[in-house]
């Protein structure tokens, strides 16, 4: 299956950028860039999980480059981007400030909202005098910042050593996902989506997650086995909103509440009855609506004379 592999029609057919461009990493890692709306708009940044790509947000794509400007990219190894040896939080990290200096004037302030891996990429790179330079507010959005196998619920028994083992052997397999099949669409259905989720939202994740290269995807794996960020939630100042469906197995609300209550400027936990981890798809009206409100209270307006 290609990488690039994406629903072509519908709401969540990613749109055409404004522009694309390519962000070079601290260790020399490319990074796929796309600018979508308006010079000059309220800036912001989105960073996709891990098996995605920037066509995960594009119902967030399609509805906010009306009157903003939004840089999404892909992670390391993702859609676009280029396979890299160097899978890590800081590598997370270096690729997050890349993009934010390839793409923001100085002083730029932007929402930065993350997914998943995505979120904990903004942990890590928290503590970074150029995050926090360009970081107007947060939202996090399905995600955690340790503990992430422990924690899963994918697997269907009571917590212990036997899940976890069971988990970080699902979580971390390297067997090819294969083509999107009616069982696959099942398998993905129940470990990443609410019971309710609509066939079109299943197909357009299951169409994202099955182009990840099995190789992508089990190194990442290893990366969020021994994820510990805890540290860097403490960190990160800018005021935050917190998001998680409430039948989430990936990352269950207890992380989304563990963040709450550690988060410098935590404005709140959003916990959406029946739905699961991959919240921009499921409930696309009221995560863009998060990200234009942090915008409107937190986003300096720039005038002219700044962007010239």
């Amino acid at each position: 299956m290609s990488r690039l592999a994406h629903m072509a029609t519908g709401p969540y057919a990613p749109p055409a950028p404004a522009r694309e461009l390519t962000a070079v990493s601290a260790d020399g890692a490319r990074l796929h860039v796309e600018v979508h709306g308006p010079d000059g708009a309220p800036a912001v940044v989105l960073a996709h999980g891990w098996t995605c790509s920037t066509a995960f947000w594009a119902a967030q794509l399609r509805d906010l480059a009306t009157d903003h400007r939004v840089i999404a990219y892909d992670q390391r190894g993702h859609g676009r981007s280029p396979a890299h040896p160097a899978c890590s939080t800081e590598a997370l990290a270096d690729d997050l400030e890349a993009v934010l200096a390839a793409t923001l004037a100085p002083g730029e302030q932007a929402v930065i909202a993350g997914h998943s891996m995505g979120g904990m990429t903004v942990l890590a790179v928290a503590t970074r005098p150029a995050f926090r330079e360009h970081a107007a507010a947060v939202l996090l959005c399905s995600t955690g910042s340790s503990r992430l196998v422990a924690e899963s619920l994918v697997v269907p028994m009571r917590a212990g050593r036997l899940r976890t083992w069971l988990t970080k052997r699902v979580l971390g397999s390297r067997a090819p996902l294969g083509p999107v099949t009616p069982l696959a669409l099942r398998i993905l259905k129940y470990g990443t989506m609410g019971p309710g989720s609509a066939p079109h939202m299943v197909e357009a994740c299951a169409r994202i997650v099955h182009a990840c290269p099995r190789r992508v995807r089990h190194a990442w794996s290893q990366v969020l086995d021994l994820l510990d960020l805890d540290h860097h939630v403490r960190e990160l100042r800018a005021p935050t909103a917190v998001l998680v469906g409430a039948a989430d197995r990936m990352t269950p609300p207890v992380h989304a509440r563990a963040l709450a209550a550690a988060l410098p400027d935590c404005l709140g936990v959003t916990e959406l009855p029946g739905l699961g981890h991959m919240t921009p798809v499921e409930a696309p009206e009221l995560v863009t609506g998060k990200i234009r409100e942090l915008v409107t209270t937190y986003v300096p307006v720039r005038h002219a004379k700044e962007d010239a």
